[in-house]
């Protein structure tokens, strides 16, 4: 018997969910227990060159209003500073601090445990199995706008189950 479709998304956004609040745990006891996802997500966008409260929220798919709210939040648990921009007087410039880079690196080594938990679990077989196929399904697609896309699904919201 087939799976419903509703399921499988379900499944799918549970292992998310669970992967993410695994790493967490994981960075908390690593010493970095401010740190929510959204974080991890904003530090990838801001990148190594930095960037402006506006192309924050672009990258991110959010308002400037929100970014410029991550922004302050980082910078007050010491992941981001600000630099003004060279000619735009009202532009700020966001830069990842050492902190920040520390825990990319610590997010980085989690996201191995938490995917080596799941290949003691599946078995080799089944996880490259699993891995190749979410590869052919999502396309590669990228998802540093994830969340604002998930800000933007999830007002439109209908009578499906999980929907």
């Amino acid at each position: 018997m087939s799976e419903p479709g509703w399921r499988v998304v379900l499944l799918l956004a549970g292992a998310f969910r669970g992967s993410i609040d695994a790493l967490h745990d994981d960075l908390a006891e690593q010493g970095y227990p401010e740190v929510r996802p959204l974080h991890g997500f904003a530090l990838q966008a801001i990148g190594p060159d930095g960037c402006t409260i506006n192309e924050l929220g672009q990258r991110l798919g959010v308002s400037k209003q929100a970014a410029a709210k991550t922004a302050a939040g980082l910078e007050k648990s010491g992941y981001v500073s600000r630099e003004p921009v060279p000619g735009d007087l009202r532009a700020v410039l966001l830069r990842r601090t050492p902190r920040a880079e520390e825990f990319l690196a610590a997010s980085a080594a989690g996201f191995e445990r938490v995917m080596d938990a799941w290949r003691l679990r599946l078995g080799d077989a089944r996880f490259d199995a699993l891995v190749d196929a979410l590869a052919d399904v999502a396309d590669e697609r990228p998802v540093g706008d994830l969340p604002g896309w998930l800000s933007r699904r999830s007002s439109t919201t209908d009578e499906r189950p999980g929907g």
